[in-house]
């Protein structure tokens, strides 16, 4: 399996490819040079395979790759931070 972990800001989000089909997105409101991600979805086809984990991980490289921060409203994002603190850096709190 392949991934590809690419944003898509006009619909404000950050998608995961998995051999090229759509499998995944993390959405976000952005707020300047925050962005504030409120959901995390995977489709049931790829449950279970690591690709909610994979489309976080990419997500959270580029935007510390561009200098950008995080709120993790979304749960899913919330519980991979904390399960990997060496993106702890990338929180603020929300305003």
């Amino acid at each position: 399996m392949s991934y590809l972990v690419e944003e898509n800001a006009a619909k404000h989000r950050f998608e995961i490819l998995v051999d090229d089909a759509l499998a995944g997105f993390t959405a976000y409101l952005p707020r300047g040079e925050v962005l504030v991600f409120t959901h995390t979805e995977v489709d049931d086809r790829f449950q279970g395979q690591g690709v909610g984990a994979a489309l976080i991980k990419g997500t959270l490289d580029q935007v510390r790759a561009r200098g950008d921060r995080v709120v993790p409203r979304c749960p899913f994002m919330a519980a991979f931070i904390e399960r990997h603190p060496d993106y702890a850096d990338l929180v603020v709190d929300a305003a």
